[in-house]
């Protein structure tokens, strides 16, 4: 009797009496009718709040009115064209070509007959009956070895034939050692010039793959990365295939905070820009074609933000994006202020970039109109995070100088019933897409304007910034170092809400300005407080601490040769110290170590 796929570690060519397992499904679904119901009712709650704050009879004072309607049609017009895009999702990319692809991409029975079997990271791949060769980049820049262990142990597991390769540009003796150790190749650059660009540019002289994998450090991938990637480039107009970013660090509000804030848009925005091939690449858990990079002159490395740049230049070429919304390696959220505020100028900087020196709507821009309003949206999202410094100065000018956004003859009733048809539905929509409602996406949403700001007047002066890893480790920085204008404003709000309180007691009523200020007052000292937190942490483990991988601190010839460390299993590979060793190699290609 013929054994079936089911009973197999592996999938491949289908034979007669077999059927292939079955694939990994999205996160998501979604096509779910009541996720459409809730977008549906969200934006007629969009619609009637901005009908209600243009209506002319409801216009205050000039200066109040100006600001709110400033930041809430930023809002507003991000919302509407978010919900539209959620909307244009459901499709699969996964077509015919690409299951046909996928249940071929392994040789079951020459795997089968010989010595593979028990090996599924040897697994030859086949695109149209052509074998296929594929690298594996990790980017390393001075992230800790435990981590970088963990990523690079992931990798070489993946089903698929593969070549793994570290690029390190921390120049890091420790991370050369643990790629011997590991089995993994290992580069190192003489400069740094172009950031996690030029890395892996550089790599792309020294490796020869048809397609090439990038993963930050920090990011392990799944074992059938691979295989539910590489189908897609049956289709020769394909560039990339990118997955979700997920994370597995949820432990504090920095961390929950950064990460359900990108919920969202790796569920439910990224899917729907499949339907415009505007999809684009987020630096990692992607896989590239060489040659679609090649056409463009390599990873862009003109900016920090170089996967959106590089996605952009891939669709003016006429080039495909594919995004699934499979989790296929999961990864760190920034932990600390310090990593959040890197991480967030670097990608707004980048938005700020495109609006700014290659304008969607430009003439000179090749891509279609969905495209355009894609990028667009991209590039002014940032924007968005500039809206609750307009917002925060509104309550004030009510308490200190009788200024209101609206007319006396609008109750802070009314104004709360449309508020609540903009806000609370999105709230609601929230609880559906994520099973509840996360404070602390509001909380940093709100306290991170002082990072946007500074992002918009860096593009616009042409100010260089500095690249940093999100996920590398220095010497301790105090968090408060980073956040000065948020605990400036949070000492405004704190005596303008005294003020407030005093007043309305005084008129023996509740105003809105002061509810508002007070609101606002408590999510600056919420983030306050978790810095004080964070700082005292830091504190308490600064003293020295053994380092996780002891024996990478020695010469490769002093050290064991089975010198793996013990958390993390390794498959047996050669015993010859010598045979473990990987080559360091030079910007030319010539090997310097």
């Amino acid at each position: 009797m013929a054994t079936t796929w089911k009973n197999k570690p592996y999938r491949g060519r289908r034979r007669a009496d077999t059927a292939p397992l079955a694939r990994k499904v999205e996160n998501s679904a979604v096509e779910s009718p009541t996720l459409l119901l809730f977008v549906l009712i969200a934006a007629i709650g969009v619609l009637a709040y901005t009908g209600f704050l243009l209506n002319p009879s409801n216009r205050g004072d000039w200066l109040p009115y100006g600001i709110v309607i400033t930041a809430e049609l930023i809002l507003v017009t991000q919302a509407l064209v978010s919900m539209w895009t959620i909307l244009s999702g459901g499709q699969d990319p996964r077509t015919f070509a690409f299951h046909h692809s996928q249940e071929r991409l392994f040789d079951a029975t020459t795997i089968e007959r010989s010595e593979l079997a028990e090996r599924p990271h040897d697994w030859p791949m086949y695109l149209e009956n052509r074998r296929i060769r594929v690298d594996v980049y990790i980017t390393v820049f001075g992230e800790p070895l435990e981590k970088i262990a963990k990523t690079a142990m992931a990798a070489l597991a993946m089903r698929g034939q593969h070549v793994t390769w570290i690029l390190d540009d921390g120049e890091s003796d420790a991370v050369r050692d643990l790629a011997a150790d590991l089995g993994v190749r290992y580069v190192r650059r003489l400069t740094h010039h172009g950031a996690k660009a030029g890395n892996i540019n550089h790599a792309l002289t020294v490796s020869n793959g048809e397609y090439f994998v990038v993963f930050d450090a920090d990011f392990v991938p799944d074992k059938d990365f691979l295989y539910e990637t590489v189908p897609f480039f049956i289709d020769d107009k394909v560039a990339f295939v990118q997955t979700p970013q997920a994370y597995g660090n949820l432990h504090n509000l920095i961390s929950r905070g950064a990460g359900f804030m990108q919920t969202v848009f790796y569920r439910f925005i990224q899917p729907g820009r499949n339907r415009f091939n505007a999809a684009f690449s987020v630096g990692t858990n992607v896989i590239f074609r060489r040659s679609a990079i090649e056409q463009i002159g390599g990873m862009v490395t003109d900016s920090k933000s170089e996967d959106v740049w590089t996605s952009l230049r891939l669709h003016e070429r006429g080039w495909r994006s594919i995004y699934i919304a499979v989790t296929l390696a999961v990864g760190d959220a920034p932990e600390t202020i310090e990593a959040y505020t890197k991480q967030q100028l670097r990608w707004a900087s980048g938005g700020f970039e495109i609006l700014m020196q290659r304008n969607p709507f430009s003439p000179r821009t090749k891509l279609t109109i969905d495209q355009r309003i894609q990028y667009f949206v991209t590039a002014t999202h940032y924007l968005v995070g500039i809206t609750p410094l307009l917002l925060i100065m509104v309550p004030p000018l009510e308490i200190y100088f009788d200024l209101r956004p609206v007319n006396l003859t609008v109750t802070w009733l009314t104004w709360l019933l449309f508020y609540a048809g903009f806000y609370g539905i999105q709230v609601l929509l929230a609880f559906h897409t994520m099973g509840s409602f996360r404070p602390e996406t509001l909380i940093m949403a709100a306290v991170s304007f002082p990072i946007y700001v500074r992002a918009f007047v860096n593009v616009f002066s042409g100010r260089e910034q500095k690249w940093s890893a999100t996920g590398s480790k220095r010497d301790y920085v105090s968090p408060f170092n980073f956040i000065i204008p948020q605990v400036l404003f949070f000492v405004f709000v704190l005596l303008t809400s005294l003020v407030g309180i005093v007043k309305d007691y005084s008129h023996q009523t509740i105003t809105l300005a002061t509810a508002w200020n007070v609101t606002n007052t408590i999510v600056l000292g919420t983030f306050i407080v978790a810095a004080f937190r964070e700082s005292h942490r830091a504190r308490a483990v600064e003293a020295p601490r053994a380092t996780f991988y002891p024996t990478f601190a020695r010469p490769v010839s002093e050290r064991p040769i089975h010198s793996i460390p013990a958390p993390v299993p390794v498959r047996a590979r050669a015993a010859s110290e010598a045979e473990r060793l990987v080559p360091v190699f030079d910007q030319a290609g010539r090997t310097v170590s």
